[in-house]
């Protein structure tokens, strides 16, 4: 009989000291690859870190299978396939695959179907990839789609019957249920066989076990796809937090006199420093209200966390302060009011604040802080921290008691408040360091002939740092 004639024929084989140094790269990338895989440690929580981790299995049983092939191809084809074609063409055949890979059966196997004979001969691997034992014999055509998903039955049939037809080559993916009721799912590829007419004598086919390559895809496209969820939900958060910041905190910039046209008069600036490390924003406040009776409040302060709630924290905050302020209630009290309403947010959190009450009539300075940063006095060319009254942290205790102090202000003087994330927390840098920093601006402040300036002067200090927290810095000086 004459020899059968593939549909199309294989190029060249490579040379055998190829093909072992490419099987040694692949193996040794494939380890590089796992011991990134084992260091990746992945929480719940973490869905960048459950992708990384997903893309580096997937890695990996690319490279499990890229290593299986090159073993095959320099095995060649296994003897009883050999017989079973008749022809010295390469095929695939058993390869135990880089040191390493997965311990789970051989994914890839081989079958031809004689359509003259009706012979089938599966080898070894394709027995264990269906769960088979050897003696129950190869299954033909009709029997292997009884295997096969309802769903994915008409896919089979379609690519078996171009290959035995038409003389298309198989390349398709379905679904199998084992014997023991195991799911996997199997690439076919395979080619038909013609005889000496050009009819379709023999088909084979490569079956590839690709249920965890495919589950390492889903993988990688639901870490994928929970990661981008995670990343628009917090750009919409971020979106929403600047506009609630922008909506409360005071729309006014440059300077403004508090209250107007009046001796005495306080020059106010402010301004407001996002984190350089963090793109949430956080919940730090400033504010300045011209009160009834020519009074003004000037207040600064920060509560923990940031994004959407602590923002809307900050405008609960912000938002009694100044209603309390406006019915004439004193720093002192007034803190400890905020104390119970943080107590009672459905939203736990801590909050720092100093609030003070000026007066330009005298010229007196009222104020109360809850574990905040002092106020900083510069006169003449000199300045100094003002002495702070007691007060803890606003939400930390129950019933907490706010201690009210006075300072006699002077024109000229320049008041400046700040939220401790102003003044960078690093080895170069401590607190106490800040507000050094803070205190050497003295004589600049002193030629300043604005509020703004002063501002400036701050924010060319401090605005370039990398902060590891938003802050804001509000300046107040007295008019004569």
């Amino acid at each position: 009989m004459p020899s059968h004639l593939y549909a199309d024929r294989p190029a060249q084989p490579p040379e055998p000291g190829s093909v072992d140094a490419l099987i040694s790269q692949t193996r040794q990338l494939r380890g590089e690859v796992d011991a990134v895989r084992r260091v990746t440690v992945v929480d719940d929580d973490d869905a960048q870190g459950r992708w990384q981790r997903a893309l580096c299995d997937l890695a990996v049983h690319h490279l499990d299978d890229i290593g299986e092939h090159l073993g095959q191809l320099k095995e060649g084809l296994a003897p009883t396939a050999r017989q079973a074609v008749g022809l010295p063409r390469a095929a695939p055949a058993p390869e135990a695959g880089p040191p390493g890979a997965d311990s789970q059966q051989t994914r890839v196997g081989s079958a031809e179907w004689n359509l003259l004979t009706d012979e089938v001969s599966w080898s070894d691997e394709l027995f264990q990839i269906f769960g088979r034992s050897p003696g129950s014999g190869a299954l033909t055509l009709d029997e292997l789609g009884s295997t096969l998903f309802s769903e994915d039955q008409p896919l089979l049939t379609a690519m078996v019957t171009a290959c035995l037809v038409d003389g298309k080559p198989i390349d398709g993916e379905f679904r199998i249920v084992r014997a023991d009721g195991r799911v996997r799912t199997l690439h076919m590829r395979g080619e038909p066989v013609l005889d000496s007419d050009g009819c379709t004598a023999t088909m084979w086919a490569v079956l590839r076990d690709v249920s965890e390559l495919r589950r390492s895809q889903r993988a990688v496209r639901e870490s994928s796809d929970s990661l981008r969820r995670r990343q628009e939900i917090a750009q919409t958060e971020r979106r929403l937090a600047v506009e609630l910041q922008e909506a409360v905190l005071p729309p006014w910039r440059g300077s403004l006199r508090f209250p107007h046209e009046r001796t005495g008069a306080l020059d106010v600036a402010a301004h407001y420093l996002p984190s350089a490390t963090s793109a949430l924003i956080g919940g730090d406040w400033y504010d300045a209200l011209e009160l009834p009776g020519g009074q003004s409040l000037l207040t600064v302060g920060d509560l923990t966390g940031h994004g959407v709630t602590a923002t809307s924290g900050m405008a609960m905050m912000l938002g009694a302060l100044r209603g309390m302020a406006m019915a004439g209630i004193e720093p002192g009290p007034l803190m400890g009011w905020l104390n119970q309403l943080l107590e009672a947010s459905v939203q736990p959190a801590l909050g720092s604040a100093v609030c003070c009450r000026y007066d330009p009539a005298r010229r007196t300075l009222s104020w109360a802080q809850a574990g905040h940063p002092a106020p900083l006095l510069f006169r003449r060319g000199r300045g100094r921290s003002l002495l702070p009254p007691e007060g803890v942290l606003l939400g930390a205790t129950s019933g907490a008691a706010y201690g009210q102090a006075e300072e006699q202000l002077e024109a000229g003087d320049v008041l400046v408040l700040h939220t401790d994330g102003l003044t960078p927390r690093s080895i170069e840098f401590s607190t106490a360091d800040g507000t050094d920093r803070l205190l050497a601006l003295a004589p600049h402040f002193s030629a300043a002939r604005s509020a703004q300036d002063c501002v400036r002067l701050v924010i060319g200090e401090f605005g370039e740092g990398e902060r590891e927290d938003d802050a804001c810095v509000l300046v107040a000086r007295v008019g004569g």
